[in-house]
């Protein structure tokens, strides 16, 4: 049986790997946590934007925490079809999970469906890319250890959709990611420790290409993906900040729909005219008391009045 070595780098891989597992959970909870603040198709970018970020980091922490893997007496090589396909496995599962907690009405339910098809699908990405191993010898495993690791990503996957639904605060989620981070870990480490390889010295060319060759260029571009797409998650603006800056908006531009309404019986003032002499004092008055309802008063010349026929 051949001696495997889980860290031919020392502590290099394990610690990148796990950082890698850190980064798209925390950035897959993020993404949940706006989509299930949006509606409509702002909701579906943020889950599809979640399922990526967080399968891309299962499979980028796998594959990194490969690099320090090696078998004494045998060369390792990657079929390169299984091993893209494993990735597209684990951001399929991880979709279904993601979208069955973003759109589910019973949320209860939609956890325990969502945990299971992620969990098992996050163990069936570690198998496959482990039957993409390529090696001088026959790779069995040990049943108990194995159903473990399911049992491991079954619970990370729940915990995980669960974080999403209830941890809002970034602090709060940090902790969350690295709790997820060191589940899925858990769950790549029980794997390969059931691992058993019976080694056969062969001098053939094995087929499929190494890690250096395949695996390292192919997870730098992932880690890559994943920490532009942080940056993009942190600049934009929430739910909340965009509602806030519309506010703002509508209450600095002018109202087009606001209209004027004056009293009835109102007409606009027409421009005065030119000033005129001011009439007389007994025409003023009488203008006056005309204007007031009341008799005009007369003025009378002084002298004498005649009284007409009839007076002395």
């Amino acid at each position: 049986m051949g001696h495997l070595d889980h860290a031919t780098f020392g502590w290099l891989t394990p610690a990148l790997s796990y950082a890698m597992a850190c980064i798209g959970a925390a950035l897959g909870l993020r993404c949940t946590v706006r989509a299930l603040d949006a509606t409509g198709r702002s909701r579906r970018n943020w889950l599809l934007t979640a399922a990526s970020a967080i399968g891309t980091g299962i499979w980028t922490m796998h594959f990194v925490a490969m690099l320090g893997f090696g078998v004494t007496g045998s060369d390792i090589r990657y079929d390169v079809p299984l091993t893209i396909l494993s990735l597209l496995i684990a951001m399929a599962v991880v979709g279904v999970g993601v979208f069955a907690v973003g759109y589910g009405r019973d949320r209860f339910r939609s956890l325990l469906v969502g945990g299971l098809t992620t969990g098992v699908g996050v163990a069936s990405m570690h198998y496959m890319g482990m039957a993409a191993l390529r090696l001088h010898g026959q790779v069995r495993y040990d049943p108990v250890l194995v159903a473990l690791s399911v049992v491991i990503a079954v619970v990370a996957a729940t915990a995980a959709l669960w974080a999403a639904l209830n941890i809002h605060a970034p602090a709060a989620v940090a902790v969350a990611s690295l709790v997820m981070g060191a589940a899925v870990s858990s769950m790549h480490y029980t794997g390969m420790f059931a691992v058993r390889v019976e080694v056969t010295p062969s001098a053939s060319t094995l087929p499929g290409a190494s890690a250096m060759q395949f695996i390292f260029p192919l997870a730098v571009g992932l880690g890559s993906y994943l920490f532009i797409t942080s940056a993009f998650v942190a600049l934009s603006p929430t739910a909340k900040e965009r509602a806030a800056y519309a506010s703002a908006e509508r209450l600095t531009e002018p109202d087009d729909r606001a209209v004027d309404v004056a009293p009835a019986g109102f007409h606009p003032s027409s421009p005065s005219p030119s000033p005129s002499p001011s009439p007389s004092a007994p025409q003023a008055a009488d203008n006056t008391a005309g204007a007031m309802g009341t008799a005009p008063s007369y003025a009378y010349p002084a002298g004498p009045v005649d009284g007409g026929p009839g007076r002395a």
